[in-house]
């Protein structure tokens, strides 16, 4: 791909000697189009190519579409992984260098020079910046900047008084993700591994073992189903017993380590094995039956207290664990268990739904379940049966108090009373394992006190994040309800630390503001940016009345002017830019942000800015693995940017990583995909090359199918973009047309220049290197400033359309019958009859086959063949809108050449060589055919 680089650099060098990507308010409609920063503690990878190469495409359609379009793009250093980073190349830890040299393409000799926070953030700001440019992104560049610059830090902690003086900061305690080793919170930009992982809050149901104090602490999503537990499930393995706050607790090792990050007190008594407890009985809180210990080896012991309730008649699990155990006579033996214990045990229903009978056994049933080992089938019962029951569910009246009610409701009050009468706790446990920290230390879910809280649970600001997200666009809009589900149960946040790089909290100085809570609105900052980096505006003069008024119009120019010191000329200028360019039109992002950044994003925005100022729409898109393995910048394997675009050339990068996958779907690079791409658009380039400056003749049936075609791809491409949907646009204007124009050609085309203006145009955003080098070859302009091709339906042919598909069709069919005769040398060929042609226009126009047939045997010749012209009216009916209506004659008269030429066959039209059986087969646009 040199000689394509050589090309790539030339228009790059072009395009920032003349700024055209450099924006500034004018007359036209703004669109502001932001993506994520990205954390520079690595060089940028194909995650982020996707992401950004999703972005930059819809700038420049969007730019080409007539918009005024800003694309800044800043850098995220603050946090923990850039220091961690800093201390494991200090320490010349193997792993690291083998990762940095290895999969982020890091000199050894430049790595080791890498012991300092500065020192990263210098060398892959530099590093990223020169990817970015490498690839072609139409970035405004005046707008950089990076998360720890001193300018930065006085927008942040403007933004975090907003927060306090509307009390939606707090200091309280909450369970956050926890690294015992750093001993501070995480999050996801501080791990290794579980960055998805949140926490999840269990109910823990004390049962108490018969005629003991021992408690059996079950811990559960579900406590409404309390009331249908038939066991308990213990793993037979080593547990402990435990003083927990004064009671007796009997817990897994794991779950006692756990216990020891809360604020409870918590004491080890002894260990003990859980067999000893077989068979006896524990008692059901609230209902007070008795129900028995029973073995499971499915009990996962790391997960929450390592003691499970069983709920048969609604967790399939448990259905599926005691049909299994009633089976296994060697394990009830082992362990002392009377059969008839197990044999005794009846699902009990306690939630009214549409699934007659026992819930969980209906579901197995359906799904083929054989046993517990199952588990992909469970796991789908599962979630089917608690959605169905959770949203449509009644509590039945064996549940005492809660009868009547709803599922939803009755989890939250029963969660409650057992609280309340000290028969339910509490228990934070993660989403999903392992949680690993950078430095290598497994995290907790730790409860802390004092520490400084996003109030995120606050009713008042959930609600108006709920309603602006339902006026909110989102792409693919099915993620929309993900979205509300991920608001509904965000909860407090941590937001502070004390160790990291990054801003502190102004009022707490012996806390750092978080990397994900430093990062909410700075799309309000690349305004800012701008008269930053031109040195008009310095870190003293932001004060907090400054940046109120330019981001929310309070105050008094005047006073703004004395209190910053600035002159008032300039802080309107700051000012008009803001109320241009806000709020942002459009944030793409990748799915790993949804649960978070894009929430805080959103919360952020709601919580400071007036309603007009809030975002416009988030598009979400999935993530890239490398050759089928899942990609890592911490543990390989990567494929970055910068040697993405050195390999492959920036268009066919650019071309690949946007036609990979739509939406949130997740994209595969396959190199050998890309390199048979590249041979793809090394293609269209010559093919180009060779034919736009040539004269356009007179037009003729076939340059109107290829001008119509062309008006068809115009259509798909901007309906699929105007929808952020690059596969579909990528498949329409470049691997669709340029089969078009293979037919074309091979069909004697001469007059391809005809669409060569739109083509490039068309393909613009996506290879804009290419398109740029052959527009030059005609024109002065630059194709990245050219309009964007507009629709135009009056150069649509559909008889051109219609001819080029009859003749496609026809060759192919000979094509696969000549597969079956040995040494063919002639086709014979014969048209459906004229009666069929003159049916078929009927049908084609109606909308009902006896209304049809009443016009058709109004036609004396066709009456004559009455049930002849019925049969056949019943045959094409269904499919009539396909119907080829074309002169088939004179198109195969004109075409006899191509044809012969396509097949290899001399072609006769002679319908008396054609045997009748054939002949009696052909329809309108499908004529007989026979191979000699």
């Amino acid at each position: 791909m040199s000689d394509f680089r050589i090309i790539e650099e030339k228009w790059q060098k072009a395009w920032e000697k003349d700024r055209i990507f450099e924006s500034d308010p004018n007359e036209k409609e703004k669109f502001f189009l932001t993506i994520p920063y990205p954390y520079l503690n690595g060089n940028l990878h194909a995650g982020h190519t996707r992401t950004f190469t999703i972005g930059d495409a819809f700038a420049r359609y969007m730019r080409m579409k007539g918009y005024n379009v800003l694309f800044p793009l800043g850098f995220h250093v603050t946090g923990t992984p850039i220091i961690g980073l800093a201390e494991l190349i200090a320490k010349r830890d193997e792993r690291t260098i083998e990762v940095y040299t290895k999969y982020h393409d890091v000199p050894l000799e430049d790595l080791l020079q890498l012991t300092t926070p500065e020192k990263i953030v210098e060398y892959f700001s530099r590093e990223a910046l020169q990817a970015l440019k490498s690839i072609g992104y139409s970035i405004d560049w005046r707008r950089v900047f990076t998360t720890t610059d001193e300018e930065y830090q006085r927008f942040i902690e403007w933004q975090y008084w907003k927060l306090k003086e509307l009390g939606l900061i707090v200091k309280g305690t909450h369970p956050v993700r926890y690294c015992p080793h750093d001993q501070n919170p995480v999050e996801d930009h501080d791990l290794l591994a579980g960055e998805e992982a949140t926490i999840v809050e269990f109910t823990v149901i004390k049962f108490r073992l018969e005629d003991g104090d021992l408690i059996f602490p079950c811990a559960t999503l579900r406590p409404e189903t309390v009331f249908g537990v038939t066991n308990i499930w213990v793993k037979p393995t080593t547990y402990v017993i435990a003083e927990v706050d004064g009671e007796k607790w009997f817990v897994s090792k794991e779950a006692y380590e756990k216990l020891t990050y809360t604020e409870k007190k918590v004491r080890l008594l002894e260990e003990v094995d859980a067999s000893q407890f077989f068979g006896k009985y524990v008692i059901v809180p609230l209902v007070n039956r008795k129900v028995p210990i029973l073995p499971a080896e499915f009990v996962d012991t790391d997960n929450a207290t390592g003691v499970v309730m069983s709920v048969p008649a609604h967790a399939p699990f448990d259905l599926a664990a005691i049909e299994d155990l009633k089976r296994d006579e060697e394990t009830l033996a082992k362990y002392g268990i009377d059969k008839s214990v197990v044999e005794s045990i009846k699902p009990i229903v306690l939630i009214k739904t549409d699934i007659e009978g026992v819930p969980a056994e209906k579901l197995i049933r359906e799904l083929g379940v054989k046993s517990q080992k199952d588990k992909e089938l469970l796991d789908k019962a599962t979630k089917t049966l608690y959605k169905k029951e959770y949203h449509t569910g009644i509590m039945l009246d064996n549940t005492m108090n809660y009868a009547g009610m709803k599922v939803s409701e009755a989890k939250e009050r029963v969660h409650e009373d057992l609280v309340k009468l000290g028969l339910g706790d509490v228990f934070y446990e993660f989403s999903e394992k392992p949680v690993i920290c950078r430095c290598g230390t497994k995290c907790v879910v730790k409860v802390v006190r004092d520490q400084w809280f996003l109030n995120y649970s606050n009713r008042e600001w959930k609600e108006k994040v709920l309603n602006h997200l339902e006026k909110m666009r989102i792409i693919p809009d099915y993620y929309k309800e993900e979205f509300r589900n991920k608001i509904e149960w965000l909860r407090d946040k941590a937001c502070a630390r004390r160790k990291g790089l990054g801003t502190r909290i102004p009022w707490d100085k012996e806390w750092l503001i978080e990397s994900l809570s430093d990062s909410t609105i700075y799309m309000a900052y690349y305004i800012l940016a701008k008269y930053i980096n031109a040195g008009l505006l310095k870190a003293e003069n932001m004060t907090p009345e400054f940046l109120d008024y330019v981001l929310l119009g309070k105050g008094e120019v005047g006073k703004v002017a004395e209190a910053s010191k600035l002159s008032v000329e300039l802080i309107q200028q700051i000012r008009d830019d803001f109320e241009y360019w806000y709020p942002v039109d459009l944030r793409s992002s990748g799915k790993d942000l949804v649960a978070n950044h894009l929430l805080f994003y959103l919360f952020h925005h709601v919580a400071i800015f007036p309603p007009d100022k809030w975002p416009r729409a988030i598009a979400v898109n999935g993530y890239v693995s490398l050759e089928g393995k899942k990609m890592s910048k911490s543990k390989g394997p990567l494929l970055t940017m910068k040697r993405a675009v050195q390999q492959y050339g920036a268009d066919v990068t650019r071309l690949y990583i946007l036609h990979a996958a739509e939406y949130d779907s997740d994209a595969d690079w396959k190199s050998r995909e890309v390199e048979g791409l590249a041979n793809h658009l090394r293609r269209f380039y010559n093919l180009v090359k060779e034919n736009y400056l040539k004269e356009v003749g007179e037009l003729t049936t076939l340059d109107r199918w290829l001008v119509s075609r062309m008006q068809r791809a115009i259509k798909e491409v901007r309906e699929a973009m105007d929808n952020l949907q690059t596969r579909r646009a990528v498949n329409a204007a470049f691997f669709e047309l340029m089969n078009d124009v293979r037919w074309y050609l091979r069909r004697g085309g001469e007059n391809l220049a005809i669409i060569l203006d739109d083509w490039i145009k068309l393909l613009a955003p996506f290879a804009p290197h290419i398109c740029e080098e052959l527009w030059h070859l005609k024109h002065d302009s630059y194709v990245s400033l050219e309009s964007y091709p507009e629709y135009d339906e009056t150069r649509v042919d559909e008889e051109a359309e219609r001819i080029e598909e009859y003749l496609r069709n026809l060759v192919e069919d000979i094509q696969e019958i000549k597969k079956f005769v040995s040494d063919a040398k002639e086709v014979y060929i014969a048209p459906a009859e004229d009666w069929k042609v003159k049916a078929a226009k009927v049908v084609a126009e109606s909308g009902d086959v006896g209304e049809a047939m009443k016009q058709l045997m109004q036609d004396e010749e066709l009456r004559k063949l009455g049930k002849e012209v019925s049969n056949f009216v019943k045959k094409i009916f269904k499919d009539r809108k396909k119907l080829m209506l074309v002169k088939e004659w004179e198109v195969l008269q004109q075409n006899l050449k191509f044809i012969e030429n396509e097949t290899g066959l001399k072609v006769i039209l002679d319908t008396q060589r054609v045997p009748e059986e054939k002949r009696r087969q052909a329809v309108p646009g499908k004529p007989a055919i026979y191979v000699a």
